[in-house]
């Protein structure tokens, strides 16, 4: 099969992510005595400033990761995959009765009131004391380097600041003060951009990391942003209103006391095993089972076999993509049933969150679900009864699958993430078709998130899909250099959902790394950018490498599709029924096909579906790889 690169090999360590710079920054770590926990961060906070349209240090990080043999490591023999939970949680003052006394029946996407409680550099201060083995300083001297003396200005980020330019002129002075050229022009692509108030945030943290050991010289740094100078920058930029995109200035909830309450959880992860895998990812607090109810459902599909495949036929039929595709529509319609963050929420302890995971991926409910995929394309939005009981939608989700929800502003499509508006009248989203971050001709702009995958000689594996935070989304505090997060927005104000906002609640986020284990041993890590369609293109690489028997890089490559075909968790929460987006390197008969099946199919450009990147370590020789994404210019993989 053609491959646009070639699928990296060596023995000493893998990196790969969404932006050659931090992928850069990784693999400096691991050349200078790092492990993939330290390589990770080097990354993570990397991507905050060379990636500010897609991630920021007021956002999020979900992390999986999986200790390796140990040799030569602190903390010994290795272990399975973990979740570190970087998602941050709803302010105590975030209430549903607080957003209906504004007049409002959505969160909105854009401005303060959408923002969480920071978890990103929380997550990854946290992963580094508990594994890595590097100080503060060594992990955080890219990210300081780049904001400070500059770094070449992705075309991305310049067409998304050009985007949004007349909003921050007319309504976030200080976003325009950042991104903005003294004479209020945006900055252009490839010419180095500074951002010296975010460089001078790093080196407050470095100047506060002081203690007698390492994990206390990180320790102190995290109380100086979840208790010190950033929480007390973060409360009160937040009592002054602005702008959002329901067309009013709203102040926000967020406050310095909710962020001196919240930590990052370790956590179990959700697993499927299948054919000598495991598959894990987060809970249902992330959309990361929906992934494993699809894989459960294709279980005996003589579409994703490939055992009885001539040479040269195509992976990638019509017969493939319409199982996936109607086997993504039931775990997607699940998602929105029964996925929330698990526990017991309300200022009275109400509103208990009880997610049946277990019965949803159970052989049985699976069976149940696998028997209601026919050959004709659904454009109905079915979720099931797990134990028997029964589901429960939002009345915004069943008027969006019935056509007769309430009028808004049309969207310029669905996915990841909302942003601020260039004009009154338009309230932009993703691109159905590509997912990824664009310009459209009205001036607004569509975003995407960031991914990184790591694995180093020891076997030490860590995948994370860092988001939120964008640019485009929030003000930026003066002070600090960065705007806040934005995920709220995907909360529903309706009571007695799974999603349904409650005082320090985490919202059911879109963002879901993954890691897998072959035999029981770390062998794989991977992930992408894209809102809603994340799973879904991370089904399509897991098909064409497992089933398919592509290797990393051309299973990467390999034509890409999604569904649109159920609610979005993003502003303003439309979809469209029986839509399937395909890149069109599946070729005609395919798209005939599925046309014929009753799919309303739209065809992308060839490379346009997706951000995948992976890295994997064999277990018995010990040989690592890597690979990156060629669609979007940006991704790449290093390593040796």
């Amino acid at each position: 099969m053609f491959t646009t690169r070639p699928e990296l090999s060596g023995t000493f360590g893998m990196v790969a992510s969404t932006h050659w710079l931090a992928s850069a920054a990784g693999m400096a770590v691991l050349e200078g005595g790092g492990n993939a926990v330290d390589a990770a961060v080097a990354a993570g906070f990397t991507l905050q400033v060379v990636e500010p349209h897609l991630n920021g240090p007021g956002g999020e990080v979900p992390v999986l990761f999986a200790r390796g043999d140990g040799r030569g490591q602190p903390g010994g023999a290795g272990s399975g995959p973990t979740v570190l939970a970087g998602q941050g949680t709803a302010p105590s003052a975030a209430t549903i009765a607080a957003h209906r006394d504004l007049g409002l029946d959505l969160v909105p996407g854009t401005g303060l009131l959408p923002a969480t409680v920071p978890g990103a550099v929380g997550a990854w201060l946290t992963l580094l004391r508990d594994h890595g083995t590097q100080p503060l300083d060594a992990v955080l001297r890219f990210a300081i380097e780049y904001a400070e003396t500059g770094h070449p200005v992705h075309p991305r980020v310049a067409a998304t600041v050009a985007s949004v330019s007349e909003h921050f002129r007319t309504h976030w002075p200080t976003s325009a003060a950042t991104w903005l050229t003294s004479d209020g022009a945006p900055p252009a692509a490839g010419r180095l951009f500074r951002n010296p108030v975010l460089a001078s945030t790093y080196r407050r943290l470095l100047v506060a990391a002081r203690g007698a050991t390492r994990e206390a010289q990180i320790d102190a740094a995290l109380a100086a942003w979840y208790q010190g100078f950033v929480a007390e920058a973060i409360d009160e930029f937040c009592r002054y209103p602005v702008m959002d995109d329901s067309g009013r200035a709203h102040t926000g909830f967020l406050t310095g006391q909710d962020l001196a309450g919240w930590t990052p959880t370790y956590e179990a992860p959700v697993t499927l095993d299948r054919g000598g895998w495991t598959l894990a990812k987060a809970g249902p607090w992330s959309q990361g089972p929906s992934l494993l109810q699809a894989l459960a459902m294709l279980d005996g599909d003589p579409a994703v076999g490939s055992s009885d495949r001539s040479p040269g036929t195509p992976f990638v039929t019509a017969e493939l993509i319409h199982s996936c595709v109607e086997s993504v529509k039931l775990a997607m319609a699940d998602r929105e049933a029964w996925y929330g963050d698990p526990g017991t929420w309300g200022p009275l302890g109400g509103d208990v969150v009880d997610v049946p995971v277990e019965a949803l991926l159970s052989q049985q409910y699976t069976a149940e679900r696998r028997a209601l995929i026919g050959e004709r394309a659904s454009t109905e939005l079915r979720p099931g009864s797990p134990d028997g009981r029964p589901p429960r939608l939002p009345e915004l989700a069943v008027r969006a699958a019935s056509g007769t929800a309430p009028s808004r502003p049309a969207a310029a499509g669905v996915g990841e993430p909302t942003v601020a508006r260039a004009d009154a009248d338009v309230v932009p989203g993703v691109d159905s078709r590509t997912g990824e971050q664009s310009v459209t001709p009205q001036g607004t702009t569509r975003g995407d998130t960031c991914h990184v995958d790591v694995v180093d000689r020891w076997g030490n594996m860590v995948s994370a899909t860092p988001s939120g935070g964008w640019l485009q989304s929030s003000p930026v505090i003066p002070s600090l250099g960065f705007a806040l997060g934005t995920r709220g927005q995907m909360f529903w104000l309706e009571p007695g959902l799974p999603n349904s906002l409650a005082p320090g609640k985490r919202p059911r986020t879109t963002l879901t790394p993954s890691l897998a284990l072959r035999d029981g041993v770390p062998a794989l890590a991977f992930g992408t950018p894209g809102g809603d369609q994340q799973e879904q293109w991370q089904l399509c690489f897991w098909l064409a490498h497992t089933a398919g028997g592509m290797d990393l890089q051309q299973a990467i490559d390999s034509p890409a599709w999604h569904t649109t075909s159920f609610p979005s968790s993003f502003y303003p929460r439309d979809m469209t029924p029986g839509e399937v987006v395909v890149e069109d390197r599946v070729g005609p008969e395919v798209i005939a096909e599925l046309r014929r099946r009753g799919h309303d199919v739209t065809v992308s450009g060839p490379w346009s579906l997706g951000r995948l990147s992976a890295v994997s370590r064999d277990p018995e020789t010990g040989v690592l790889r890597g690979a990156a994404n060629p669609r979007g210019m940006q991704g790449y993989a290093a390593g040796r």
